[in-house]
């Protein structure tokens, strides 16, 4: 039989061998009289756990907000209105209404990609009831038109019957609120251009029923908008025959923009389009630039947390010198030495992040009771819908934005782990037994 060698070549461990894990796991339980890496890793853990909880937690909540408020835009408004050029009328009085306005609705709706276009007309008046009185926009829409709108045809959010509305009016929660009506009350609506004499124009007052009160989503319109038959609204307002716009709706309201064109030359000569994305474009500008100075602030203190893995791992180079001193004499390389160390603050970081995305998660799908827990503490008032136009603090959990947070924490904790590991690597042994 042949016998064995001395000289056989022997094979190298891999890289994050057993052993080196079992360093690093014992190395992360410090022993009690070296309570300071036990507290800087806790310190690390927790820092790591509430930065990246805060950074899941504001992306949720600003994915949720740009959501919840490009939803009732789309939700109660045209994604596209067309418009007449200002011209003057049989009496020379400027005007800018559409006097073929079924045939121009008709030709708008064969454009590829139109959902649905209405005529509208609108107008400007007081409303009054019960002594209360509220400036308010009036549309004049048909009724089965109406009902395709989702944010005010909500049966879950509207009081009411929609199908009621060629025998009244239908008004936002806001208006109903301040005026103090509800269904089946009369509401009047005074109109300074209203009849016309041979003493001249007097105001116009009429009384309606409400039929149904909607609730869209929006505070600013819920508190100003009122809608009125079509037919009826022409004669209100005298625009017998006419409307003043159109409103059309898309089926792809993001790309609104490649469809402008089109449907302008449906409309014919002197036709002025006007999208949404015109109207609230500077706010989401504004939106998209909160978002990224968000991002890094957050990140900046994703950064700070990650420091203090940093501070960990330097004290627990410090402290286990002399481990270090033996473990290289026994032959453990200076690659096997730096991975311990890494894997000692990475393991800090993949826990804590993995911990903060669960409470972003967490805190992402139960927003409504968290926000109603601090409304409560604060004693009611932390959030008024008159100014952010929305009536709850809104969250949306997006894989893209989960992924981002731990892309950003993970990197960071890694990268900053590889110096001190690269420190204690390159300490060298007799250095560190001489005083042992």
């Amino acid at each position: 039989m042949p016998e064995a060698t001395d000289n056989a070549p022997t094979r190298p461990p891999m890289p994050f061998a057993a052993y080196e894990w079992m360093i690093a796991w014992r190395y992360l339980r410090a022993k009690r009289a070296e309570g300071g890496v036990s507290v800087m890793t806790w310190i690390s853990l927790i820092g790591i756990t509430l930065a990246v909880f805060a950074l899941i937690a504001t992306l949720a909540v600003r994915s949720g907000f740009r959501a919840e408020f490009v939803d009732t835009i789309l939700g109660s408004n045209a994604h596209l209105t067309v418009y007449n050029m200002q011209r003057l009328d049989e009496f020379g009085r400027a005007t800018r209404t559409l006097p073929d306005y079924a045939g121009m609705a008709a030709e708008v709706r064969k454009v590829p990609g139109v959902v649905r276009v209405a005529p509208l007309v609108k107008g400007q008046v007081m409303a009054t009831a019960s002594g209360s009185n509220a400036g308010v926009e009036v549309f004049g829409i048909k009724p089965k038109d109406i009902v395709q709108i989702p944010r005010i045809a909500n049966p879950e959010t509207g009081r009411g019957d929609l199908a009621r509305l060629s025998d009244g009016i239908a008004i936002g929660s806001g208006v109903a609120l301040t005026l103090g009506v509800s269904i089946g009350d009369t509401v009047k609506l005074i109109s300074p251009n209203g009849v016309k004499t041979a003493f001249g124009t007097s105001p116009r007052v009429k009384a309606y029923e409400v039929v149904y009160v909607f609730r869209s989503g929006r505070y600013d319109i819920d508190k100003t908008r009122i809608y009125m038959p079509f037919e009826e609204a022409q004669l209100y307002f005298n625009r017998e025959a006419v409307a003043d716009e159109l409103e059309v709706i898309v089926d792809d309201p993001e790309n609104v923009e490649n469809l402008v064109t089109p449907v302008a030359q449906a409309a014919g000569t002197g036709a002025l389009i006007w999208t949404w994305q015109d109207a609230s474009g500077g706010f989401l500008r504004a939106l998209d630039m909160e978002d990224n100075v968000m991002f890094v602030i957050m990140s900046v203190l994703v950064l700070i947390a990650a420091m203090n893995i940093v501070s960990g791992l330097i004290m627990l180079v410090k402290n286990k010198g002399r481990d270090i001193g033996i473990l290289r004499t026994m032959g453990l390389t200076e690659g096997a030495v730096m991975r311990v160390f890494f894997i000692c603050g990475s393991f800090t970081g993949i826990i804590g992040t993995v911990m903060g995305v669960i409470l972003g998660c967490l805190f992402a799908i139960y927003i409504e009771p968290v926000f109603s827990f601090v409304n409560y503490v604060a004693g009611g008032g932390v959030w008024d819908p008159s100014i952010r136009n929305i009536y709850a603090l809104p969250a949306k959990l997006q894989l893209g934005d989960v992924l981002s947070a731990v892309s950003l924490s993970l990197g960071l904790s890694f990268v900053v782990t590889i110096f001190p590991a690269r420190r204690a690597a390159r300490m060298n042994p007799v250095e560190a037994l001489r005083y042992e």
